[in-house]
């Protein structure tokens, strides 16, 4: 009679011991106040008091990095790719005046390459200090007959923390408010579903020179990882600079800017307020993708949105200047009819081709 081992059936136990051994010190590299032991055990502990916290409300967040995935497998390219993974999570964090304390994740595929997986892993732990919460976990899944070869997916969970009383939006968003854009570094995780059909319209392969980005490929370009805006965002947050939030992600600044406003109320966009990066337009253009969808489906270029009282705008963009951020002057808060909304102006007039 055969002897049949787990190996056998597809699941390597050897090769996930030795991903644990190659990431352990990339979750080391992530230890921050409040963390409690380190990789193995059965749940990762966090003592919030330790991290500063008196009287503390969790906020929790979990995300993927959609079928951008596709594009860093056929590319084979996976280092940044945690870092999309962890900046879907912390971004949806900060927006809500939480501090990001520790993330997990959650590695799926058909069969274990450990050479892969760390990269992928590496990426994380990057992603993690810049947002400056501690990898505490997470969970390797080999799963043979549910995946191609090479073929692997992606889920984050982070947990933050706010004070009880500096939670966002604050009650007092209303008319005559401004709203400030910060710059996104690319595409970010959103709307790659229409950009690989893009990619087939056009007949543009990973490897082809990018058109909007010189001395780069395509892949390189398009996987340009999601920016992470934790830091500075938190800093104008405990400086009283702020109001609202809001991470632009799929839906565009029209999706996702009503969501921290109050009823009655609506931000007017002026479109050519900001610099739309090369990439949006030679999608657009490659696409035939009309502007109105391109707000719909992408950041286009604003990767985070702020509301903040007119008084305080010029310390506002002071401060982000601190942090490396370029505020740009995009919007503003009037009175509306019912259900929050976002107005774009100009933007027909506005966009790039």
């Amino acid at each position: 009679m055969t002897r049949l081992t787990y190996r056998d059936a597809g699941v390597d136990i050897e090769a996930g011991d030795a991903l644990v051994d190659r990431i352990k010190p990339l979750a080391r590299s992530t230890d921050r106040t409040g963390t409690m032991g380190g990789l193995g055990g059965f749940g990762a502990l966090f003592d919030l008091r330790a991290a500063g916290f008196q009287d503390p409300v969790l906020v929790s967040s979990t995300d993927g990095v959609g079928t951008k995935l596709r594009l860093a497998i056929d590319a084979r390219h996976h280092g940044t790719v945690g870092i999309d993974l962890v900046a879907m999570c912390v971004n949806d964090l900060v927006v809500q005046g939480a501090e990001p304390l520790f993330f997990l994740d959650y590695f799926a595929t058909g069969a274990l390459d450990v050479a892969q997986a760390a990269e992928v892993v590496s990426g994380i732990a990057e992603g993690c200090r810049q947002a400056g919460c501690a990898l505490v976990g997470g969970e390797t899944a080999e799963m043979p007959g549910m995946y191609h070869k090479g073929d692997y997916d992606l889920a984050g969970f982070s947990v933050g923390a706010a004070e009880r009383g500096a939670l966002l939006p604050a009650g007092d968003v209303g008319p005559g408010d401004i709203v400030l854009g910060l710059g996104a570094s690319g595409v970010h995780s959103n709307g790659f579903s229409l950009v690989r059909r893009i990619l087939e319209a056009g007949n543009a392969g990973l490897g082809d020179p990018a058109p909007f980005a010189a001395g780069r490929s395509l892949g390189e370009a398009l996987l340009e990882p999601t920016r992470i805006y934790v830091k500075p965002v938190l800093a104008l947050h405990r400086a009283g600079l702020i109001k609202a939030a809001a991470h632009i992600t799929g839906g565009g600044l029209p999706g996702n800017l009503p969501r921290v406003l109050p009823e009655g109320t609506a931000a007017v966009v002026e479109a050519g307020s900001w610099p739309v990066p090369p990439v949006f337009a030679w999608l657009a253009r490659t696409g035939g993708v009309a502007p109105e969808e391109m707000l719909r489906v992408f950041n286009c270029g604003i990767g985070m949105a702020l509301v903040v009282e007119p008084g305080k705008v010029e310390a506002a963009v002071a401060m982000l200047a601190e942090h490396g951020e370029t505020a740009h002057r995009i919007g503003w808060i009037e009175a509306g009819a019912g259900e929050a909304e976002v107005r774009m102006e100009g933007l027909s007039a506005a966009w790039p081709n």
